[in-house]
């Protein structure tokens, strides 16, 4: 999903593979629309399809369907985060007058009409990205609890995959207007991966402050290095290096404890999958070097082409340092941060192994300045 980046073909995507695969009577989805403050039935899949096509249907946040997922209510009475109308169905009979239940029933009757069998809502943070829209199955036989996690697990795939799908619309269009709001919308990007990488908040933002101050200190021997175009594919680059860890699970990415040898596998193919997301904006081919190569090493050993000395594109070769001195230097939950001092003597001893020599001098030197610094 996360390679697809045109919003209107992803969601078609997503309802196809649902009919098909999950042998579900139709699936429809409900979209917000922010600009317009409503919801709309963006896709339908199945003979419900035929009785209300994509694009006529707007619920506006006042629908008992889009208030109940709005304020979470869900959450409140069912144990999954989804209606499944036998199940409200039920607990609506075992009710008694209470708000809850008004609300209970305005958002089954907003079911019937669409004959969904369960409704499983989509958020991005704490926002309503958008609804699933399930019919009965095919075979007629019930889901299954299996069936309800994969529902669960997939919204919040399909939230972030339709979220990421529309940053990369609005990602395009901002490239061939302004810079200026091209960037804002990749600072946006590079919120998004942390917001789902909670262990390493902030670390993007500070991984491109020393990129570039790395980058304007090498300038200085370099005049060429210090053109513009040089530092914005700096930038960029370094704000996106870590862009393909939207295609890691979180459970892996926010695991407390280090990682297994599988785990630690997929974690690798992130420099690949973020090169496969930015592939198409041709305008990026510099900075998209530095996003595949940030994790190669000096010495060859590094990942993911194995790439060695001179040959690692210095954009990567600049990120690479700042990159592996941010990580060392950061606390996680199953280890203490490094002091000044111990991250300096691992920039030393790495130097010529992981990093370039060069690159590792220049940064040894701003550290001595007081420029680059842990923050501790």
């Amino acid at each position: 999903m996360i390679l697809v980046h045109d919003p209107d073909t992803l969601i078609k995507l997503i309802a196809r593979i649902l009919v098909q695969k999950v042998h579900v009577s139709h699936a429809s989805i409900l979209l917000h629309d922010k600009n317009r403050k409503t919801f709309v039935l963006t896709v339908s899949r199945g003979p419900l399809g035929l009785k209300i096509p994509e694009g006529f249907t707007r619920m506006d946040y006042d629908n008992a369907l889009i208030h109940f997922f709005r304020e979470r209510i869900e959450r409140l009475v069912f144990k999954s985060a989804m209606v499944v109308y036998s199940e409200a169905q039920d607990l609506l009979n075992r009710m008694s007058g209470h708000d809850i239940k008004d609300m209970l029933s305005g958002c089954m009757r907003q079911m019937d009409i669409f004959e969904t069998d369960v409704a499983i809502p989509s958020y991005f943070r704490n926002d309503l990205l958008g609804i699933l829209l399930l019919g009965k199955k095919k075979d007629g036989t019930e889901f299954t609890q299996e069936e309800f996690d994969f529902f669960t697990a997939l919204a919040s795939d399909v939230a972030m995959a339709i979220r990421n799908a529309q940053l990369f619309n609005d990602l395009e269009q901002q490239l061939i207007k302004k810079q200026e709001l091209f960037l804002n919308t990749t600072v946006a990007l590079a919120q998004a991966i942390d917001a789902k990488d909670h262990y390493t908040h902030g670390h993007t933002t500070r991984v491109t402050e020393i990129s570039l101050t790395l980058a304007k200190k090498l300038g200085e021997k370099d005049p060429k290095i210090l053109e513009k175009k040089f530092l914005e594919d700096v930038n960029i680059a370094s704000l996106l290096h870590d862009i393909g860890k939207i295609g890691v699970p979180e459970s892996i990415l926010n695991k407390q404890g280090p990682l297994t040898n599988e785990e630690f596998a997929v974690i690798k193919q992130h420099p690949v999958v973020g090169c496969n997301i930015l592939g198409p904006i041709t305008e990026l081919a510099i900075a998209i070097k530095g996003v595949r190569h940030h994790h190669e090493r000096f010495d060859g050993r590094g990942y993911p082409d194995g790439l060695k000395g001179k040959d690692i594109p210095l954009i990567a070769a600049i990120i690479s340092v700042a990159d592996a001195f941010d990580a060392m230097s950061s606390d996680r939950p199953y280890r203490k941060g490094l002091s000044f001092d111990q991250a300096r003597a691992e920039i030393e001893k790495n130097r010529g192994t992981q990093f370039d020599p060069d690159l590792a001098d220049i940064f040894l030197q701003l550290m001595s300045e007081g420029k680059i610094t842990t923050g501790k």
